[in-house]
C-alpha cells in the first residue's frame, strides 16, 4: 500500500501541472486583463471583457499576463482600449507592476514555482495576500459544504434503505418521482422561489435574505447564536440540498438491493434471524461500503461545487462568490490560487476515498491491481 500511495502522490504533480497549464493557455485568449481594467477605471469606462486579442483593427488588443495568468504575450507590443492619451511610460509601468513585461512561458514557470511553495502573492485589486482572502471566505463555504453533506447523507441513506426494503411499492414510486423532480430543478431557481415565498418576496417574511449571521450576532448568548446561525442557513442550505438527494439515495437503494439478493442473506434468513437483524446487522455494513467510502469526495463536491449562484443570491461572501468576482475583476492571482488549491484538494480527496475503501473492505487491494 505504501508504494501505491507514493505512486498516487507522484502522479499528482503532472496532473496539477496539466490543469494549471491548460487553464493558463485558455486565459491567454480571454478578453481583457488587469491592465485594461485599470485603464478603464482611469478613463471612467467599463470595458468588462470587450477587448480582443490579436491583429484587431483600431488597436483593440488584450492585456498581457504575469505569473498567474493573463492574455496575450509581451505587454510592450500591445495597445489597450482606453489607453489613448495616456503616457506610454505609464502603460509600461503598469505592465511591469502586474508582471506582464515577461514572456508567457517565463510567467508560467514563475507561477508554478511559487505555487509549489504555496506562495500565491497578493491580489491585484484588494492589496491583501491571496491566502488571507481565502481564509476570510472559508467559514461561509465550510458552513454550506459541511451542513449540506450532513443533511444529504442524513436524509439520503435512510430514504435509500426504505426504498430498497419497499422496492416497487407505492412509497418507492412516489419518492422516486419526488427525487427526480428535485434533481431537475436548478438550485438557483429554487432559491429564488424560497425568497419569494419565505424571505419577504411576496408572501411571508420568516427568514433573512442576507448574510450568515445577524448584525448583532456578537451580542447574543450562545444558544441565541446557534438559533440565529441556523435561521440564516435554512434557505441557502435548502436550495443547495434539494438536488443533492437523488444520486446518494439511488446509490444506497441499489447497493442494498444488490446485497439483499446475495447468498449470505438467504442463509441468514434460513437460520431464523429477524428481518431487522438481517438488514441492519449484515446487509447494511456491506451495502454502505461504497456510500461511506465516497464521503470525502461528497464533502469536497459540496464544499466547492454549485454554491456560486446560491452565495450570490443570498449575499454569502464565500469562496464561490470570491472566484466569480475575481474572474470579473481579472484578479488572476486569486483565480489561479483558488484553482490550484481546489485541484490539489480534489486529488488528495480521491486518494483518501481509495484508502477508505481499503480500510472498510480489506479485500480491496489497489496495489495488487497495478492501479
Amino acid at each position: 500500500m505504501g508504494a501505491y500511495i507514493l505512486k498516487r502522490l507522484l502522479l499528482m504533480i503532472p496532473t496539477l501541472l496539466g490543469i494549471m497549464l491548460v487553464s493558463f493557455v485558455i486565459i491567454q485568449f480571454a478578453p481583457g486583463g488587469p491592465v485594461e481594467r485599470v485603464l478603464a477605471q482611469l478613463q471612467g469606462t467599463d470595458v468588462g471583457g470587450t477587448a480582443r486579442i490579436g491583429g484587431n483593427s483600431g488597436g483593440e488588443v488584450g492585456a498581457g499576463t504575469q505569473p498567474g495568468a493573463g492574455a496575450g504575450g509581451s505587454g510592450s507590443t500591445f495597445k489597450y482600449r482606453g489607453a489613448q492619451g495616456l503616457d506610454p511610460e505609464f502603460i509600461k509601468s503598469l505592465e511591469k507592476q502586474f508582471g506582464f513585461d515577461k514572456p508567457a512561458h517565463e510567467r508560467f514557470l514563475l507561477m508554478i514555482t511559487s505555487y509549489f511553495t504555496f506562495d500565491f502573492g497578493d491580489s491585484y485589486f484588494r492589496d491583501v495576500p491571496v491566502l488571507q482572502l481565502i481564509k476570510e471566505k472559508l467559514p461561509v463555504s465550510i458552513s454550506l459544504g459541511l451542513w449540506l453533506t450532513f443533511v444529504s447523507y442524513g436524509i439520503s441513506i435512510p430514504l435509500g434503505v426504505a426504498k430498497a426494503v419497499r422496492d416497487g411499492s407505492r412509497f418507492d414510486i412516489w419518492t422516486s418521482g419526488a427525487i427526480i423532480v428535485g434533481f431537475a430543478i436548478p438550485g438557483f431557481l429554487f432559491a429564488i422561489l424560497l425568497i419569494v415565498l419565505f424571505a419577504g418576496g411576496s408572501f411571508y417574511n420568516w427568514f433573512p435574505l442576507r448574510g450568515l449571521v445577524s448584525d448583532n450576532f456578537a451580542d447574543l448568548s450562545w444558544w441565541e447564536k446557534i438559533i440565529d446561525y441556523a435561521w440564516h442557513l435554512t434557505l441557502p442550505l435548502t436550495a443547495l440540498a434539494v438536488s443533492s438527494f437523488a444520486t446518494m439515495t439511488l446509490l444506497t437503494k441499489n447497493s442494498f438491493l444488490d446485497e439483499i439478493k446475495k447468498q449470505y442473506v438467504m442463509t441468514a434468513r434460513a437460520k431464523g434471524l429477524t428481518e431487522n437483524r438481517v438488514l441492519y446487522g449484515h446487509v447494511f455494513r456491506n451495502a454502505m461500503l461504497i456510500v461511506v467510502a465516497g464521503f470525502p469526495g461528497a464533502f469536497i463536491g459540496a464544499f466547492f461545487a454549485g454554491s456560486l449562484l446560491i452565495e450570490a443570491i443570498f449575499s454569502l461572501d464565500g469562496l464561490g462568490f470570491l472566484g466569480y468576482k475575481s474572474i470579473i475583476d481579472r484578479d488572476y492571482p486569486v483565480v489561479f490560487a483558488t484553482l490550484y488549491i481546489f485541484s490539489l484538494l480534489g486529488l488528495i480527496t480521491n486518494l483518501i476515498s481509495d484508502l477508505v475503501y481499503t480500510w472498510i473492505d480489506p479485500r480491496i487491494d489497489f496495489e495488487a491491481r497495478n492501479l
